[in-house]
């Protein structure tokens, strides 16, 4: 009995080496269940946070997908829609402005005019627009209205009055296109027009659309062989000292036998040869 109960009698050394074991023991299993137990806990998602997940998710998806523009009526772009085109929210601002006033946009200058996109986003959204038939046929209808309206008259009858009616002319610039009109004897080419000092390109576009050559005027022609220098210097499109050239060299070859010997002379227009042409004959 007495060798039986020296198996359990240990030390003091022994004691704290056992005690030491028990409490390593212990905290090993402690951390061990700590960190099971941690990553259950962040393993569980509620079910809204996967929701939202999902969510988030979608939007990923969707903003790394290519957009794919259609037809659409931009009246009823909405401003996500209008982001995804390309828009600023100054121009989303401004087009939803626009809306609550009940107006609507009828074409592509009026989407222009009231967000005032830039022309390269313009040019890409614009072939997608797409407006009610209703809208085409105001425009066809207006377009025919006009067409009708103008009726081309020939600008070697014009008076003075039917000039004055042309925006940008007034009776003195209609009084100076007759005035040069009278200097050609009558214009042959429409082009003439833009000879006629004091007319901008605008008003020459204006005064296109309603008048052209509709008659072929009746020019007096000089024969170049006895025509004097002033009666030359007469023609719109020679000048004085090539007038004199012109003399000066008939009377070295004693006579011009074809007009296109005067391109031979040094200072003449030649690039207006086909106009002077119209006014000089050599037999």
């Amino acid at each position: 009995m007495k060798n039986f109960k020296s198996h359990f009698s240990y030390s003091k050394d022994q004691r704290n080496g056992i005690l030491f074991l028990i409490v390593l023991v212990l905290s090993i299993q402690t951390f061990i269940y700590c960190f099971e137990f941690k990553n259950e806990s962040d393993s569980e998602i509620s079910p809204v946070s996967e929701n939202i997940q999902k969510q988030l998710d979608s939007l990923l998806l969707q903003t790394n997908k290519t957009y794919v523009l259609k037809p659409f009526n931009p009246n009823y772009l909405t401003d996500y829609k209008a982001y995804q085109l390309g828009m600023s929210v100054e121009e989303i601002d401004r087009l939803l402005n626009f809306r609550k006033t009940e107006k609507y946009i009828n074409s592509v200058a009026d989407f222009k005019k009231v967000t005032h996109v830039s022309d390269s986003l313009l040019n890409t959204i614009a072939p997608y627009f797409k407006f009610p038939d209703w809208v085409l046929k105001n425009k066809l209808q207006k377009k025919k209205v006009l067409v009708q309206k103008i009726i081309i008259k020939d600008i070697n009858k014009a008076t003075v009055k039917e000039l004055d009616k042309i925006k940008g002319i007034g009776e003195k610039r209609a009084n100076t296109i007759l005035s040069y009109r009278d200097k050609l004897q009558g214009f042959s080419f429409i082009a003439q027009l833009d000879e006629v000092w004091g007319l901008t390109d605008e008003v020459l576009v204006n005064l296109k659309k309603e008048f052209q050559v509709l008659s072929n005027p009746i020019i007096i022609k000089l024969n170049v062989n006895t025509a004097s220098a002033g009666e030359l210097n007469k023609i719109v499109y020679i000048n004085y000292k090539q007038a004199k050239s012109i003399v000066e060299y008939r009377k070295e070859v004693a006579e011009i036998q074809n007009l296109a010997e005067l391109k031979t002379i040094s200072n003449f227009p030649v690039d207006k040869f086909d106009l002077i042409s119209l006014y000089l004959h050599a037999q």
